[in-house]
């Protein structure tokens, strides 16, 4: 038996955690450049903030009344691996589905005890993690996450679905796991509004029409487990670290220095999972919703002659195929870097003519544990936005905006709550 625990209006619900004032309150986060919102308290749902809507586009008289922040993405993941942790001591297994989502068993617990211990792991979590939780339960993943959005509207909290409820019969097939708006139009042209129905469709006619992806959602609603839990993460086959700027950039040393940024924040991703690149991805964009301003959208690759987790070999390249791609008479809104066709840090393949340097693992290896143990930012590149402690230098002008940034509570000494 499977469960879905889902912290609610979960980067709202972090903020209100080191600010209980904000409890009640229309509370809305913004996107990168506070731009749209991505989170809303259900205070601001009810005064009509849609997802995704740009914050200018929202009336003047409902922007006052909202209390707004951007993203703060430390926070979120500190609090999110708070909960987790919590997960753990409750559930023999646990699957990290996203930030505010996980997946977890009812291993050997009787099918009358596990809504009551569903029921104390989310109080649990409310104590001594302050995040609000739903617990969706049932005997495949898709109706777990079905249990859980149908807990959202219940006082308790906790829901468990089985194949053939009743609640099947009244819930949207737009918003079963898996299906979306694009094939909902489809489903419905033939029939098929509820979960129920998509659970009774013709399974070989569902196949041959919509593929074997949704046949497992069928499946999966009659209660045939077709995808376990994933404790392990899954390889990853690349790593990207891109930004939109928070001005246009004009300079090609601005613009280098966001791509050195980039490319040394996805090389700490890379070391942190014993991972290696054998090629670099450099793009640059102009603004697309400025149709009267010149466009360019370009894009290079390049393929190392060996993998490499250093730093300082990504960021030459990256640096090169930025300076390669510039043109001049162009505003570029954004720029990303990815690291391609990542293996293992242990497996090598030699090379007739280049040796591998045990001093550049070394020096990596310092890098990280001198920023893990005094917070990021305490070494770096020079070619990047790094910064030093203690030197008030002027924000780079790619830098996003976030003017309405809450502190690192959880992850600067600097920035812890303060109680009187």
């Amino acid at each position: 038996m499977f469960g879905l625990v889902d912290g609610n209006n979960f980067y709202a619900s972090c903020e209100r955690v080191f600010n209980p004032s904000l409890r009640g309150q229309p509370v809305c986060i913004l996107s990168n450049n506070d731009g749209c919102a991505i989170a809303r308290s259900q205070e601001c749902k009810d005064l009509g903030v849609k997802m995704g809507q740009p914050i200018h586009e929202v009336p003047p008289h409902i922007r006052r009344q909202l209390r707004i922040f951007s993203a703060n993405f430390g926070l979120y993941g500190d609090l999110s691996g708070r909960v987790v942790s919590v997960l753990r001591e409750w559930f023999p297994r646990v699957e990290v589905y996203s930030i505010d989502e996980s997946f977890v068993t009812f291993d050997g617990v009787p099918a009358e005890q596990r809504e009551a211990m569903a029921l104390q792991a989310r109080a649990q979590i409310l104590q001594w993690v302050g995040i609000p939780c739903c617990v969706g339960i049932g005997p495949t993943k898709t109706l777990a996450k079905l249990a859980n959005k149908l807990a959202k509207k219940t006082p308790h909290g906790v829901v468990t679905a089985l194949p053939g409820s009743p609640e099947l019969e009244t819930y949207p097939v737009e918003d079963v796991w898996g299906v979306g708006r694009k094939l909902t139009a489809k489903l419905g042209a033939e029939g098929i509004l509820t979960a129920a129905d998509l659970a009774r469709a013709d399974p070989d006619t569902l196949r041959a029409r919509y593929g074997v992806t949704l046949a497992r959602t069928q499946r999966e609603l009659q209660g045939v487990v077709c995808s376990d839990l994933e404790e392990v993460e899954p390889e990853r086959q690349q790593i990207v670290v891109s930004r939109s700027f928070g001005q246009e950039v004009t300079s090609l040393e601005d613009l280098q220095q966001a791509v050195s940024t980039f490319a040394q924040r996805a090389c700490e991703k890379l070391r942190s999972r014993s991972l290696q690149a054998s090629g670099v991805w450099v793009w640059l964009n102009t603004n697309p919703f400025k149709p009267g301003a010149a466009q360019y959208h370009p894009s290079k690759a390049f393929n190392f002659i060996g993998p490499t987790s250093d730093t300082r070999e990504v960021l030459l390249v990256a640096q090169g195929l930025a300076k390669a791609m510039w043109k001049t008479g162009y505003r570029y809104k954004k720029a990303g870097v990815g690291l391609l066709d990542l293996t293992h840090g242990d497996v090598h393949q030699g090379d007739l003519f280049a040796g591998i340097d045990p001093r550049s693992q070394a020096l990596m290896k310092v890098m990280d544990q001198a920023n893990a143990k005094f917070g990021r930012g305490t070494m770096g590149m020079a070619s990047s936005a790094w910064r030093s402690k203690g030197r008030a230098l002027a924000k780079p002008m790619w830098a996003m905006n976030q003017k309405n940034l809450s502190p690192a509570y959880t992850t600067r000494w600097d920035q812890l709550i303060k109680v009187r």
